[in-house]
């Protein structure tokens, strides 16, 4: 054994107690991908989840190319269709279907999605413990027994320690606040899952439908697995009984007001602030506990995948350091590379959104009557480029969008 290992185990004691060298809270695809990158890493990793796997999320389920590009080598999707056509609407009018000879996205079900996240970090070497709920953790105090070492306290009082923690436990989650995630633009998104008989499914097989809703930002949504719709709606919080006005109204005009759904479920989107913290001493945040999603669609896998990747990378680091010193710079590190990756990303998403606000008629015509729009939207989903690629590198793209940082005139001129 080298002096490096031999220290690095003879760390993961204190005072008789055994130290996990990351320790991440949570089992969602961001969670799941810390731990793998931890574990594959080398680095003893404990996965810790308050529900029992597999269990049921609020999601569309849309995997685009770059949730595909950021899955665990070898990992294979439980896709349940692949989508070739997307049919958009403008608030139930002006309907129009394009298509593509490549598959854009495709359609999964969370539960058997996640779970076999969290099976590939298993196989990686991490501990999963699940039916554990985080109360709080303390980075001083009485639990902590040195300056290395994070106390994760769970709902039953008992305490695992580690050299680095990762939240990935959502937006409303512990760990968030004790970083003191800062989060301002807040969705809310409702969704049922609607069984249909054959004859139904088939219509909808490799085929989503958009619906750029009523309310200002809002959309729906209808993504087909197999013998089920999944359905939804998304709007700024606020007025959630027209939210699910929206949510009636679009399943009527659907024809699918006669069917029973399987599950109906609402749940809260959150984007964090520009300057909103990612880390606090040796404890990471990503993915939803970040408030890290697009704010314009609010898709959050490719987001959950990614960060939850880098942090598992980055809690490995803090994980070594010595001192506090280096503990911050590997953490300064973390929130870099989130920013300068993902944090484009959502700023071109926050003023896309802004311009979808106010102008949902230019995004819809765009989209179904200009190819060069079109072409654009397959290649983001498809993966090949991104919002803020195109955005950078088009300049008719760019233009659209500064008028929205413009002030509106004042009235009456």
């Amino acid at each position: 054994m080298s002096s490096d290992s031999a220290a690095r185990d003879e760390g993961r004691e204190t005072a008789g107690e055994a130290v996990w060298d990351v320790v991440v809270v949570g089992a969602g695809p961001a969670g799941a991908s810390a731990a793998h990158a931890a574990a594959t890493a080398g680095r003893r990793v404990l996965l810790l989840e308050k529900a029992e796997l597999p269990r049921y999320k609020t999601c569309g389920g849309g995997i685009i190319g770059p949730s595909r590009d950021a899955l665990p080598p070898g990992f294979e999707l439980p896709l349940r269709d692949r989508v070739h056509a997307v049919t958009f609407s403008l608030n139930g009018r002006l309907t129009r279907t394009r298509r593509s000879k490549r598959m854009l996205f495709g359609l999964i079900n969370r539960p058997e999605f996640d779970a076999g996240l969290v099976e590939v970090a298993k196989a990686a070497g991490a501990e999963v413990r699940t039916g554990a709920t985080v109360s709080r953790v303390e980075q001083h105090g009485a639990a902590v027994p040195d300056r290395r070492t994070v106390a994760v306290v769970l709902g039953d009082g008992s305490t695992v320690l580690a050299r680095a923690v990762v939240g990935a436990d959502g937006s409303a989650g512990r760990i968030g606040a004790h970083v003191g995630v800062k989060l301002e633009q807040v969705d809310l998104g409702l969704e049922a899952e609607i069984p249909v008989p054959a004859t139904v499914a088939e219509d909808w097989a490799g085929r989503v439908l958009v619906d750029w809703g009523p309310m200002p930002g809002s959309y729906g949504w209808v993504f087909p697995k197999g013998d089920t719709l999944t359905v939804g709606v998304i709007a700024a919080r606020g007025d959630g009984a027209g939210t699910k006005r929206y949510l009636e109204d679009f399943i009527g005009r659907l024809g699918l007001a006669g069917f029973e759904p399987k599950i109906s479920s609402g749940h809260l989107t959150r984007c964090r602030t520009d300057d909103s913290p990612l880390s606090r001493g040796r404890v990471l945040v990503c993915g939803d506990a970040a408030g890290l999603l697009e704010p314009w669609t609010r898709e959050g896998i490719s987001f959950a995948l990614r960060s939850g990747r880098l942090a598992g990378e980055w809690a490995v680091r803090i994980a070594e350091a010595q001192d506090a010193v280096d503990a911050r710079r590997q953490a300064l590190n973390y929130a870099f590379a989130i920013k300068a990756g993902l944090g484009v990303e959502m700023g071109v998403g926050r003023r896309m959104l802004a311009l979808f606000e106010r102008r949902p008629g230019l995004i819809h015509a765009a989209v179904t009557g200009f190819r060069p729009a079109w072409r654009a939207f397959a290649r983001i989903t498809s993966g090949s480029t991104t919002l803020a690629e195109i955005v950078r590198t088009h300049p008719m793209a760019r233009r659209t969008l500064a008028g929205v940082d413009r002030p509106a005139p004042p009235a009456g001129a």
